[in-house]
C-alpha cells in the first residue's frame, strides 16, 4: 500500500474499519500523514466514499453477485465513474483532479 501511495499527494487518510489498515501507524509514519478513523455507524465521517458507494449501487444493486462481472463490464463503470463531473469536485472528473488535466467535450 505504502508503494502504490508514495508517489501522489495526499494529506490525510480516512479508511473505513477493515483489518487492511491494521498496520496504520507504520502507513502514517512512511507516507506522514495523519490517519483518521471513522466512528462506529457514521457514514457521514466519510462522505465521498459514501456517496461513490451509492453511485456504484446504480450499476450493481447491493446483494448482487459480483463474481458474475466480468472485467471489461467492471472497466466500463471505473471509466464512467471516473470520468463523470462531480459536484464536491466543482463539476471536475475525478480523473481531471487526479491528474491535473482538463477534459474537453465536444
Amino acid at each position: 500500500m505504502v508503494k502504490m501511495l508514495e508517489p501522489l499527494t495526499k494529506h490525510t487518510v480516512t479508511p473505513d474499519r477493515g483489518k487492511e489498515f491494521t498496520y496504520h501507524q507504520k502507513l502514517s509514519d512512511q507516507l506522514k500523514i495523519e490517519i483518521y478513523f471513522p466512528d462506529h455507524h457514521a457514514p457521514w465521517q466519510r462522505g465521498t466514499n459514501e456517496n461513490t458507494n451509492g453511485l456504484l449501487r446504480e450499476y450493481f444493486p447491493k446483494g448482487s453477485d459480483l463474481t458474475l462481472v466480468n472485467d471489461q463490464i467492471i472497466q466500463l463503470w471505473k471509466n464512467k465513474l471516473n470520468n463523470s463531473p462531480q459536484k464536491y469536485l466543482n463539476w471536475k472528473t475525478p480523473y481531471e483532479v487526479f491528474y491535473g488535466e482538463s477534459m474537453h467535450l465536444i
